[in-house]
C-alpha cells in the first residue's frame, strides 16, 4: 500500500480556515484546479470573470476555497469591506506583477529595449515600468526603424549587453519584417505586433468605442481614425486622451502583452551570461 505523499498537505489546508478575499479588479489568481490564471476584470452576484495575460476570459462561481492566492487556497468575495481575518494581499502593477515594495533606483543594465516612437515608449512605461525599474532596464525610441541596421552596429549586442526590439506593423513581407532579418543575432530580439500603430494595441471598449477605424490607403493612418471617429484634437492631444484612460494590463491586447514581456525576459538573462 503506498502512502499518500500530499495527504499531510491536504489535512492541513483542510484544518486552516480559508480566508475570504474581495475580487477587486487587478487581482490576480488562479482557479482551484490550477486550470487557469488571470486578473480580476468584473465581479457580481453571479461570478467573478478573469482574463489571462493573453485576453481570454472565463466567469466562475464565488465557490468557498475555489481559488488560490500566492498558492493559497482563497475564497472570492464581491468588493466591498474587507472580510476579518482576510489577509493583506501583496499590491501589484499595472502590468500584474507583484509590487516591489521600497524598491530603490539601480543602476541601468547594459542591455536595453528600443520601440519605435515616443507613444509606444509611454505606453511601455506606464505599464511595464515598475518592471523595468526592477529589473534595471531602459526603454529608447527610435522614430522609425529604417536605421535599425545602423543603430545595431553601433549598440554592439553581446553577452551581457541585449538589444529587444518592439516593432509596428510587424508581418510577414513587410519592410519591418525584411529590416529585422538584416539584424539578427543570439543577442539580439526583433519581435512585433500586428497593429499599424501602437494606438491600436488599446482595447476599443476602453476608450468607448466599437472599433478602430479603418483608414482608406493613401491617408494618414492617425488622422484618418480622428476623422473617422470625429474627435476634434490634434494626434497629441488625441494619444494623452487615450493614454489617460490606460491604466492596467487588461486595457490592452494580448497581442502587445505577450510581445513586451517577451522583450523584458529577454534583456533580463539570468548573471552567468
Amino acid at each position: 500500500m503506498y502512502e499518500d505523499v500530499l495527504s499531510g498537505r491536504r489535512r492541513r489546508f483542510a484544518r486552516e480556515p480559508i480566508p475570504e478575499v474581495p475580487a477587486e479588479p487587478g487581482l490576480v489568481v488562479e482557479d482551484a484546479a490550477g486550470d487557469f490564471c488571470g486578473a480580476v476584470v468584473a465581479c457580481d452576484k453571479h461570478g467573478v470573470t478573469l482574463e489571462d495575460r493573453f485576453g481570454r476570459r472565463r466567469v466562475f462561481p464565488l465557490e468557498r476555497g475555489a481559488f488560490l492566492l500566492e498558492g493559497r487556497p482563497v475564497t472570492l468575495v464581491r468588493p466591498g469591506t474587507r472580510p476579518a481575518g482576510a489577509p493583506a494581499r501583496p499590491r501589484r502593477s499595472a502590468s500584474g506583477s507583484i509590487v516591489v515594495e521600497g524598491l530603490r533606483a539601480r543602476v541601468a543594465k547594459e542591455s536595453r529595449i528600443y520601440v519605435e516612437g515616443v507613444h509606444d515608449a509611454e505606453l511601455v512605461e506606464k505599464i511595464w515600468g515598475h518592471d523595468l525599474r526592477v529589473e534595471g532596464v531602459v526603454v529608447e525610441y527610435l522614430e522609425g526603424i529604417d536605421d535599425l541596421p545602423r543603430i545595431v552596429a553601433e549598440f554592439g549586442p553581446g553577452p551581457g549587453r541585449r538589444l529587444g526590439v518592439l516593432v509596428d506593423h510587424l508581418v510577414p513581407g513587410s519592410k519591418e519584417s525584411r529590416i529585422a532579418e538584416q539584424v539578427a543575432s543570439p543577442y539580439v530580439l526583433v519581435v512585433g505586433h500586428p497593429f499599424v500603430d501602437i494606438w491600436q494595441a488599446v482595447k476599443p471598449s476602453v476608450l468607448g468605442i466599437p472599433a478602430w477605424p479603418e483608414v482608406p490607403k493613401g491617408v494618414p493612418w492617425k488622422e484618418g481614425v480622428l476623422a473617422a471617429l470625429g474627435w476634434r484634437m490634434d494626434p497629441g492631444e488625441a494619444w494623452r486622451h487615450i493614454l489617460g484612460r490606460v491604466t492596467h494590463f487588461t486595457d490592452l491586447e494580448p497581442e502587445l502583452l505577450g510581445r513586451v514581456e517577451e522583450l523584458i525576459d529577454f534583456v533580463s538573462p539570468p548573471p552567468a551570461e
